[in-house]
């Protein structure tokens, strides 16, 4: 049982990246936004940034997610912007994995001012950014490039990481 966690920040692609990547492993999907209380949304929406203080309630929920998903081995992609360390740290178990969608601001910038619907204003990007922990214990993808690119890079590089865990334990097992 594996859950992903794709992480960056807003306007990186979690969400398309994400729900192909569910499709393509044939993964369920968590769309981290829907854990957000209502008053988050609406700071959000007005251009105030979230604290960690308000952050708080969303990560726990994830966790609760994440725990559910465990209980009955589902496997799970979450879209989840996940900034720091110690937000990750909230979410991080023995079968969560993360994957950081790093992307240029200019990029971020471009996708956001063509996003519909959503309740992130783009005047918080900067806040955003300079928030940001990159992961250093992650699969790191530039996210510059297609969805196919980045999906394509992503699935590779987990089996890569599973061929080299596999071989690890029998290594281990050996001794």
């Amino acid at each position: 049982m594996t859950v992903l966690v794709v992480t960056g920040v807003s306007g990186s692609g979690k969400t398309t990246i994400g729900q192909a990547l569910s499709r393509r492993l044939g993964y369920e999907f968590v769309e981290g936004d829907e854990f957000h209380t209502r008053a988050n949304r609406v700071k959000m929406h007005t251009g105030i940034a979230l604290t960690d203080i308000d952050r708080q309630p969303w990560l726990e929920a994830l966790r609760s997610r994440i725990a559910a998903l465990m209980a009955r081995q589902g496997n799970a992609v979450i879209a989840c912007s996940a900034l720091k360390r110690a937000y990750r740290d909230v979410l991080r178990r023995d079968d969560v994995l993360f994957v950081h969608l790093k992307v240029s601001p200019d990029v971020v910038r471009s996708r956001l001012a063509r996003r519909k619907g959503h309740f992130f204003n783009p005047a918080l990007l900067e806040s955003q950014i300079a928030t940001l922990e990159e992961p250093r214990d992650a699969i790191v993808v530039d996210a510059d490039r297609s969805d196919l690119q980045v999906v394509n890079d992503i699935v590779r590089r987990l089996e890569q990481s599973s061929v080299t865990s596999l071989a690890n334990r029998r290594s281990v097992a050996k001794t």
